[in-house]
């Protein structure tokens, strides 16, 4: 399980915008690394929604937004091009990133169990530790609690 302090795990992930996305050639900046359950679904719509909303601030602290599912990259554009969205998500087909980020496991949907993303966020400082860690997420506010924390 990824911990605050610890060192972010390292990973290549193909994305829906300029090819593959590898971490550390992210170094020395700041990255939000939020990883959501499914595409085109209501609240995963809403919160890449507000994530879209919110660039301006995130790029104002020169922090790079990543958005990582199960989807497969054909998914991710046609969501990400619906919604206007002015991030990369990147696709996570087998979910070993997500295994790696202790965010892949069980999870109730509609009273039934079954094995996906758990909506969390990792906030990755520019030397690559994490600074912080949120699990469970709740989609409602979250970018503007994040926008606050870089911020300041």
């Amino acid at each position: 399980m990824i911990e605050k302090g610890s060192l972010a795990p390292d990973f290549t992930l193909d994305s829906d915008d300029d090819g593959p996305v590898t971490l550390s050639d992210l170094r020395g900046r700041k990255v939000v690394l939020y990883f959501y359950p499914k595409d085109e679904t209501p609240i995963c719509t809403m919160q890449a929604c507000d994530f879209r909303d919110a660039m301006p601030r995130f790029q104002g602290v020169d922090a790079v937004v990543l958005g990582v599912s199960a989807d497969d990259v054909a998914s991710h554009r046609a969501f990400r091009e619906k919604h206007d969205l002015n991030f990369p998500l990147l696709a996570d087909v087998g979910g070993k990133v997500s295994d790696a980020y202790g965010v892949w496991g069980e999870r109730m949907v509609h009273g039934r169990p079954l094995m996906g993303i758990e909506r969390s966020t990792f906030l990755i400082d520019e030397e690559g530790v994490v600074q912080e860690v949120w699990r469970d997420v709740d989609a409602e506010g979250h970018t503007e609690m994040l926008a606050e924390l870089l911020d300041s």
